[in-house]
């Protein structure tokens, strides 16, 4: 059983996906998220740091729609467009994540005009 999430304060797709997905009631699949802003729908276009910010916020929200949290994300798959924008990622990455830290793979990719895309994997506490 799937069931879509669409946050009411979250930004609205912008093709043919669900943002995320909850699948049997005890996981969440959060679909890559961007820089944007989910009042206007459009990019964020900051620094590096500004976009990577207002990605994380955008994966939060989902979280939260989907009944669970940072604390319950089992694994990030993270897009940057500059793989020089490593160090700082990993420093916005650690205020949002602990030890145990999620399992992660970090991958330097086209984006566009975007700095920054990550999608995630959570679970749904009991």
């Amino acid at each position: 059983m799937r069931k879509q999430i669409v946050a009411e304060k979250g930004a609205a797709p912008q093709g043919p996906y669900s943002p995320a997905i909850v699948a049997d009631g005890t996981v969440v699949y959060v679909s890559g998220q961007g820089p944007v802003d989910p009042q206007t729908g459009q990019l964020c276009l900051g620094s590096f740091r500004e976009q990577a910010e207002r990605t994380f916020q955008n994966i939060g929200i989902l979280l939260e729609a989907a009944g669970t949290s940072w604390e319950h994300v089992a694994k990030v798959t993270a897009y940057l467009a500059d793989y020089g924008s490593f160090a700082e990622y990993n420093e916005i990455y650690k205020r949002y994540f602990v030890s145990p830290y999620p399992a992660r793979t970090t991958i330097q990719a086209g984006l566009g005009k975007m700095a920054i895309e990550v999608d995630c994997i959570a679970v749904i506490p009991k």
